[in-house]
Order: structure tokens, then sequence, then C-alpha cells
């Protein structure tokens, strides 16, 4: 009697066998019906890639092009409701800032999170009015004061702020803001 549990059966082919004409893979080279693929998209792509993966919104602000202001332009804003008299009080001065920022030398994105977390800090502790610097950009000559612009466009989206404007010569001038904060009810 012979062993069949050791010995295969002669039907079944040898994998050796059946491997004989295959020939190895070239790795160092993938193609398509279309064309060959490169291993590296280029450094352009990946830029293009990687800031759209990046692009944050904090709050709700992004840090997407903005209208310029100038550098010695004043800056003004009210949410409605705001009266006159308090916008008149805040211009002048005359309602005091409780805390402050200075966003000098921040990259857009920092500034934009600083900013944000700044805001909702000041309205949490119940403060007022706080002081916002942004600069002038009078450091590069020739540069646009584009923190300026874009703290600018910023103050005006989140929700926490009811008005703001340039300070006074004393606080920064329009190189600062004093901003007004809603108040937690």
């Amino acid at each position: 009697m012979s062993d069949t549990k050791n010995s295969p059966d002669e039907s079944t082919p040898n994998f050796s066998d059946l491997m004989a004409d295959v020939k190895p893979l070239n790795h160092d080279r993938v193609t398509r019906s279309n064309g060959p693929i490169r291993k590296n998209r280029s450094k352009a792509l990946h830029r293009d890639a990687a800031s759209e993966e990046i692009e944050q919104v904090i709050d709700g602000l992004s840090s997407e092009a903005v209208e310029i202001v100038e550098s010695e332009e004043e800056l003004l804003f009210a949410a409605p409701g705001v009266q006159i008299r308090v916008m008149k009080r805040l211009r002048k001065g005359h309602i005091p800032w409780e805390a402050g920022i200075d966003l000098h030398g921040m990259t857009i994105d920092t500034a934009r999170d600083e900013l944000s977390h700044f805001i909702r800090d000041a309205q949490r502790n119940s403060c007022r009015a706080v002081l916002v610097v942004h600069g002038k950009a009078f450091s590069q000559s020739g540069q646009k004061p584009i923190l300026k612009s874009y703290v600018n466009d910023w103050l005006r989206q989140l929700p926490q702020v009811l008005a703001f404007c340039s300070a006074q010569a004393r606080d920064g001038g329009t190189g600062a803001l004093y901003v007004l904060i809603k108040q937690n009810r």
C-alpha cells in the first residue's frame, strides 16, 4: 500500500514548474497604456496641494486676499445698533482698554489665530474694550500694510466685535485699533 498523504498527486502541478516561464518585473519604471507614471510629482504640484490642505479657517476667518488699506488710513467700523456717542467715545480713547495684543512680526496665519483667541478670551473675561496693535509696515520700505488690512477684515467678521477704530497717537495711532467687545449676557 502506497503512502498517498506524503507523496504529491501526479495530477497536481508543481509550483516551480508553473512559474518557470514568468519573468521578474522591473521595479524601476511602471508604465500604463497612456504613458509612464512619474514617481514624484513636480514641486509646484506639491506646493499647490499642500496649500489647499493647509488652508485653515479659524472662526470663519481665512488667509485669503483682502482689500489693502494704506498705512496712515484711519479704520472705523460699527455693527448695526452701536450708538454714535459710543463710537465718539471710542475714537477719542475715552473707553479705557483692558487688554492688548501686539501682532507685529507674526505671519498672517499666526496673527489670525492669535487675534481670534485674544478676542474670544477678552469676551470671556468681560473686557469692554481692548487694544490690537497691527503696525503700519513702515519697517519694510515700500511694503503695504498687509497685516493691518487682514486685521481690518477679520475684526469685521468676528461676532464678538461690536466696533473698532484707529487708536489715539498715545496708543499707536493708525498702527493700532480700539476694539469694543460684545458683552456676555
